[in-house]
């Protein structure tokens, strides 16, 4: 397989899975399928990591995420 296939497929995935994560959060059902709305809220987000506050931003929601991949992985 040619390298501008296979770097096209790893992109493909990568943005499956980035797709998978919005559905997983609930925020498809959340805005009704708005694109606009949650282009809005990821942009309110990239905003909030331009800031002062990126470090503080980053830590509480890894965290968050991380508990949540666990306790979904525990059956909760």
């Amino acid at each position: 397989m040619r390298d501008w296939a296979i770097a096209r497929r790893e992109r493909t995935r990568h943005l499956i899975e980035l797709g998978g994560l919005v559905v997983k959060a609930g925020l498809v059902d959340l805005t009704d399928d708005d694109r606009a709305t949650l282009y809005g809220a990821f942009l309110t987000v990239a905003d909030r990591l331009r800031g002062e506050e990126r470090a503080n931003a980053l830590a509480l929601w890894k965290r968050k995420g991380k508990r949540a991949f666990e306790a979904e992985q525990d059956g909760g």
